[in-house]
Formats: C-alpha cells, structure tokens, sequence
C-alpha cells in the first residue's frame, strides 16, 4: 500500500511537472511575439505579462498603463509592443499614431477588443463593446439624441435635480452632528437620478432612498473583487474560455433588474401610447422599425431585442451617473485644495448668474469659460478610462516605421501617459486650468488631451456645440 501510494505521488508529481513546463514553454514561446515580428518591446515576465496582477484589486491599472508609456517614451519608442497575460498588445506611444488609429485609418481599427458573450450576459452586448456593422447602425441611429437641441430640451430635468443636490446638502450640513460629506456618494446619486430621469423617464429618487436597487446596482457594479478581477482576465485574454465558463460582465442580478425595468417601462409606454423625448424611446423606435422586421432581424441594428435594448441603456446608465459624479468629485477636491482657482470659478458663476436674472439657464453654460477649463484639467489629471483599446481587423502598415501590425492584435492608446506626458505638459501632476484657454489648446497636439477618446468611436456623450 505503502509503495503504491508513493508511485501515485510520483506520477502525480511528474504530470505536475510536466504541465508546467509546458505552460512556462507556452509563454516563452508566446512572448517572442514581437521580437518575431521585428518590433520592440517591453520585456514581459510569466505570468502576467507586463501588466499587473489581476487578484491585485489595490494596485491601479491607471498607474500600470502610466508606467509602460513612461518606459517606451523614454526609449523612443513610437509604437512598442508589451504583452497582457499570454496576449500581445501594440501600445500606441507616438501621437501622429494615435491620430492615425483612431481617426484617419479608423477602418483598420473600428472594433474594440472587448469581451461579448451574448447568451450569458445579454446586458454586455451594448455599444461600447460590439463592433462592425451592428455597431456603425446603431451608433448613427442614437448619436441624435445628443444634439444641443436634445440635451437642451432635457436641461429642465437636470436643474430640478440639481435644486434637490442643493436642498440635501443644505440639510445634511445643518445637521449638529454634522462633520463631512461622502461628496462622491453625493454626486453619484445626483447623476444617478440624472441619468434615470433623462435617458429613461424613470425616478430613481437616490435622495430619499440611498438603498435603491438603481443605486445599489450602481455600486455593486463598480466595486472591484478579487473574483471580479480574475473573470475580468479570464475575458479579456481567453475570450474562447470565458465563453466556455460561461463569465459575465454583469452580475446576473443586476441584469434580472435592470431587464425587468426597462421591459416594465417599454411596456408601459407601448401599451399607453405614451412618447417621450430620451434615449429609451429612441431605442423603442429601433426595436420597432418595421423594415428591420420585415427583413428578418440579423443583428445589424435595423431592430434591436428586448435584451439589446436593455444593455444599450445599462452602458447609457453605467456611463452617464460614474464619469461625471467621478469627475465632479475630483473637481471639488481640486477646488478645495486651490482657494484661488476657487474664488476665480465662484467669481465667474457670479458674473454669469447677474447677467441671466440669477437663474441657470442653457446658454449660460457657454459663458462658464474658465470653469470648462477646470473641467477639462481635472479630466487631463483624472481620466475616466486610463486607456482605450483597439482591435485590428486588417493588416497595417504603421506609417513611417517598417512595422507592420497584424490582424487579430489589440492596441492600447494610453491616454493617461499622454497626460501626464512632460513633452505637453509642464509640471503635469500640478493643477493649472491656464493650460486650456484657447490660445494654450491651440499650441499643443489635439490628441494629447483626449479624455473622451477620439475619432468615430468617441464618447457618445462628448458634448459638442
């Protein structure tokens, strides 16, 4: 018995061995990708590659994308290549470059390389990660709803919540036993009836009930795990297994709710006829185009299912109540930390407000010059997304360099090393609006401030006059 246990451990043993050199041979193997390819590289280590460790929630991937900009920049480096995992990645490192892949050879790149498994998470397959012809079609039946014309209509909506932002602070700061306010968890349930008020019509009353399943959904959503982290790895460098595994990117109860709500709202307003100006009913129109049913429904976005409908306002809802309650938390904490900028930005509110009646109207928006560009510094200094990525769906022939990038490959255009980057910006970690009045905009390369990205694949909700 003694003997035959000792041969099972051996076995087992030798097999465990085994398969580690096999995977350490795999990624030895794969990580020559680029020297194959005579592009240089940012030298990976086994596992990870060059980016850091997924069950490692504390350690920013800001930071990480920072740091691999920061090392090919300094060696000169126009277009390197670095590895996530077993995957290779380009890293657009040069501007002219960026300019190129996002905008002028756009075709090359229109996909991202996001993660979509339609089956098991329905509510991942919304605009900002399919691509292709389903994307161009639908991108260019919503990109109406934000016209000036749109959002001027909805301003109304966002001046009444803005009186409640301002009856709760008052009230919480009156408060004897009042100390501090959360602002981010302020602002976050700000945008949140924002956000659910104008693109959907429905009150999400995060005021008055901060328990909400709107909010909560919210939060759990963006409130990173180990086990988050790990799926997150899993679908971006092993789509094939996560698809397998069966991964989500939404939380299945997050996607019963937030189905479950906009199916009770489409309903409501079919059965009653009722219409309203916002981006839900713009998607109803989609999902009831009668050429696109007629047709046979392809995917194509001439009609939308109810489960499309539902994840292209779950990206709607995610991306208009996080980035802005994010950003105008960083605003604040720029502002109280530079009583000078403050006292400008308050000074210029002021002047705006007497010249409109004291009333915030629409156009006044416009004459709030200097804020826009607090605005737009907190964005240089605090991004939304550190990064955005592109998938190449041709082969291409990088411009002026004997590089060429293969179809299938993901690029990332590091947006927070452009930032940050010394070339454009003196003293970057500084806080200094000057940087964006017109004439400072003027002299710097347009892509070295792209907080919304850029090219057809922009934010859709960039605000443009």
């Amino acid at each position: 018995m003694t003997t035959f246990t000792g041969n099972m451990l051996a076995d087992a043993l030798a097999v465990f061995t085994s398969l580690l050199l096999i995977i350490y041979t795999y990624f030895k193997w794969t990580y020559q990708y680029w020297a194959r390819q005579n592009v240089p590289y940012l030298e990976p280590t086994i596992p990870f590659g060059n980016l850091s460790n997924p069950l490692n929630i504390k350690e920013s991937i800001s930071d990480t994308i920072k740091s691999l900009y920061d090392r090919a920049r300094a060696k000169g480096y126009k277009f390197c290549g670095v590895y996530a995992m077993a995957s290779p990645i380009g890293l657009i490192v040069d501007l002219e470059l960026a300019k190129h892949v996002m905008t002028k050879d756009f075709s090359n790149f229109v996909d991202r390389d996001n993660f979509v498994n339609i089956k098991d998470d329905p509510l991942g397959s919304h605009l900002f990660s399919i691509g292709g012809k389903k994307w161009r079609n639908l991108r260019v039946k919503v990109t109406p709803t934000f016209t000036s014309s749109k959002l001027k209509a909805m301003f109304q909506t966002l001046t009444d919540c803005g009186v409640i932002l301002e009856r709760y602070i008052q009230e919480t700061l009156t408060k004897e036993d009042a100390i501090a306010v959360d602002i981010k968890e302020v602002f976050a349930r700000f945008t949140t009836d924002i956000i659910g008020s104008c693109a959907f019509g429905i009150e999400c009353n995060s005021f008055k009930e901060p328990d909400s399943l709107f909010r909560v959904s919210g939060q759990k959503f963006f409130t990173m795990t180990k086990m988050k982290g790990l799926r997150l790895a899993i679908r971006s460098n092993f789509p094939a297994l996560g698809k397998l595994l069966k991964i989500r990117a939404v939380e299945k109860d997050i996607t019963e709710f937030f189905v479950k709500v906009v199916e009770d709202t489409v309903a409501y307003r079919e059965t009653n006829n009722v219409r309203r100006n916002d981006v839900l009913q713009l998607l109803i129109d989609i999902k009831n185009n009668k050429e696109g049913r007629e047709n046979g429904y392809k995917g194509d976005s001439k009609s939308l299912t109810m489960d499309e409908l539902a994840a292209q306002c779950f990206i709607f809802f995610l991306a208009g109540f996080e980035t802005s309650s994010t950003t105008a938390s960083f605003v604040l904490y720029e502002l109280a930390t530079h009583q000078d900028i403050q006292d400008k930005v308050r000074e210029e509110i002021r002047t705006v407000l007497a010249k409109h009646n004291h009333k915030i109207i629409y156009d006044s928006l416009s004459e709030l010059t200097y804020m826009k560009q607090v605005i737009d510094e907190a964005l240089r200094k605090y991004p939304p997304l550190p990064m955005v990525s592109r998938l190449c769906v041709e082969d291409y022939k990088v411009p002026g360099e004997d590089i060429v990038i293969e179809k299938g490959t993901r690029v990332f255009i590091p947006i927070v090393g452009y930032h940050y980057d010394k070339e454009y910006y003196d003293n970057p970690t500084e806080f200094d609006p000057d940087r964006f009045t017109e004439e400072n905009k003027k002299a710097r390369h347009p892509y070295a401030h792209i907080p919304f990205g850029e090219g057809p694949r922009v934010c859709i909700g960039k605000f443009r006059r």
